[in-house]
């Protein structure tokens, strides 16, 4: 049964690809049905892959090879909970590792652009902390790191 609302993910040529690597680095991914062109196409041949659909972290996906005409932007991310540091790293060292990008405050982009947040729930924790001059150092900390450091987040909330 196929659900009733599903994330697009556009793609220029490498949705298979992409959805293997998702399944292969987060927990409760996988890849799904392979749509392939019956056939021939403007923009391909008979066999292409189409769509692809798949589950990251437990949210549905379809991932669609629509050409070049529409790229990735932050507009849309995967935001991530992690559970501690090296579950931090291992993610942020797939994600970068394997061609993608570092960027601000705990985000980076896959090699196919898609975004990703990964955001250990000690961050969220720390930020949301009630007392506002905790939350504030724990979030100033945040603010200068590219992949979070727990270690550091903690230490500044604390002061």
């Amino acid at each position: 049964m196929r659900p009733r609302n599903t994330i697009c993910l556009w793609y220029h040529g490498g949705a298979l690809d992409a959805a293997r690597f998702y399944a292969a680095t987060f927990p409760d991914s996988a890849v799904g049905a392979v749509m392939r062109a019956p056939g021939e196409y403007p923009d391909g041949k008979q066999g292409d892959v189409l769509t692809v659909e798949f589950t990251v972290a437990g949210i549905p996906c379809v991932g669609l090879n629509g050409g070049p005409a529409f790229k990735q932007t932050e507009a849309f991310s995967f935001q991530i909970a992690t559970d501690d540091q090296a579950e931090t790293d291992r993610l942020w060292s797939a994600i970068v590792g394997n061609g993608g990008q570092e960027s601000a405050c705990g985000w980076c982009k896959d090699r196919w652009g898609v975004s990703w947040q990964i955001t250990p729930r000690a961050l969220l924790d720390a930020v949301t902390d009630p007392d506002p001059a905790a939350a504030k150092r724990a979030f100033d900390a945040m603010m200068t790191m590219r992949k979070i450091d727990i270690a550091a987040i903690e230490a500044a909330r604390r002061g």
